[in-house]
């Protein structure tokens, strides 16, 4: 199995507190690899790092082969889509034109026939063409979501990288979306996931990674009944395992 990226001693600190310390993890070419973690343990600020927003680190990003912070824009071989968890904007941009902006490092900002099939394409796909011409700003989070998701999408990217793309999406677009990520792995896309959901991340996932005491734990080195300790000291809960559909999943112990 190749590696995509590799991270090597990696540490980040805000002021005076230390977020990230001595990181050392492959995310793997062509998988849909998830991390997990409590609210607040470093997840989104792993994924900065990799995606180029954070850059006073220490340690080393591999991507491919590059250095993360020796790539400047443009510069790669390879594309990397980013959706970040938090969104904002104030201007009423109808819905095809947020999506079109995906395509603007292809199109020089004069899009072709190509282009707008390909947004019509994916808008289509998650059910949101009644809506293209609505103001971004005026959908639900769940519908702002899925546009930002097109968005990102459209660009087809080497690596898509993803911080809570389920955030605020009713089950059956949850299923959708990761339906969507696994049918890019196999066209050989590398998809890279934070998710706060243990047992869809299971369920669709490849490989497995959960942040704990600063650092990033792959859960490939450990076996059932060490994931569920791992899982229970995470998330403070008492879990118990079932089996379904050649899956192990998690669930919380209700009888505690």
């Amino acid at each position: 199995m190749e590696t995509m990226i590799k991270i090597q001693n990696l540490e980040f600190t805000y002021g005076k507190q230390k977020i990230l310390d001595n990181v050392n993890v492959d995310f793997p070419e062509s998988k849909l690899s998830i991390v997990m973690g409590k609210n607040g343990s470093g997840k989104s600020t792993i994924f900065n790092v990799i995606a180029g927003l954070e850059k006073k680190y220490q340690g080393n990003v591999f991507i491919g082969n590059e250095e993360r912070k020796k790539i400047k824009i443009g510069s790669s071989i390879l594309r990397i889509g980013f959706l970040t968890q938090f969104h904002q904007t104030t201007f009423p941009f109808k819905v095809f034109d947020v999506v079109m902006t995906g395509r603007s490092s292809f199109s020089r900002f004069s899009p072709k026939k190509e282009d707008f099939e390909i947004v019509e394409q994916l808008l289509a796909k998650f059910n949101l063409w009644h809506l293209k011409d609505k103001a971004y700003t005026s959908l639900s989070g769940g519908e702002r979501q899925l546009v930002l998701l097109c968005r990102v999408l459209v660009q087809n990217p080497d690596i898509l990288m993803l911080d809570e793309p389920t955030n605020h999406l009713d089950l059956h677009y949850q299923v959708l979306v990761l339906e969507t990520l696994k049918d890019l792995v196999q066209q050989g896309k590398t998809v890279l996931c934070v998710m706060h959901d243990p047992n869809l991340a299971f369920m669709y996932g490849d490989s497995f990674f959960m942040m704990k005491n600063r650092q990033l734990i792959d859960l490939k080195n450990y076996n059932q009944d060490e994931i569920q300790s791992i899982l229970q000291e995470t998330y403070e809960l008492p879990l118990i395992s079932l089996s379904h559909q050649g899956k192990t999943l998690y669930v919380p112990d209700l009888k505690r």
